[in-house]
């Protein structure tokens, strides 16, 4: 991706993340645009949404934004000068949650991995 594409990525989600904030109302506690990954042609914008709350929180708040899409381009439209105002496609972005999940699991594996013995029976440690 280049620079100038990084740049628009950066300046949706920062104009994105402060129209939700202040414009919409979830179920869920929390709602953050994550990122932003604009086409080449500037015309499509596929917008990553992080949710904490519920299964259905999060589903619900990305259908309240699939149902503000037309307002939130009109209103990124006032603030972003583009030749074409990306159509916005919102997903959820899993990424935290599935974070969490590996961290949680490797701890639960670090005590086993503990208990097994001690230096000297691990492979590669010598006397010196």
């Amino acid at each position: 991706m280049n620079l100038r594409l990084i740049r628009v990525c950066e300046l949706l989600k920062r104009e994105l993340g402060v129209i939700i904030g202040r414009e919409m109302k979830f179920e869920a506690p929390l709602v953050s645009v994550r990122s932003v990954d604009i086409t080449p042609d500037l015309k499509n914008a596929h917008v990553f949404i992080s949710a904490i709350g519920t299964k259905w929180q999060k589903e619900q708040a990305l259908e309240v934004l699939n149902a503000h899409r037309q307002h939130l381009q009109h209103e990124l439209s006032r603030r972003v000068v583009l030749k074409y105002t990306p159509l916005l496609h919102f997903q959820i972005d899993e990424s935290i949650e599935r974070g969490t999940r590996v961290l949680s699991l490797l701890d639960e594996i670090e005590p086993t991995l503990s208990d097994d013995g001690d230096e000297e029976g691990k492979p590669g440690s010598h006397d010196s």
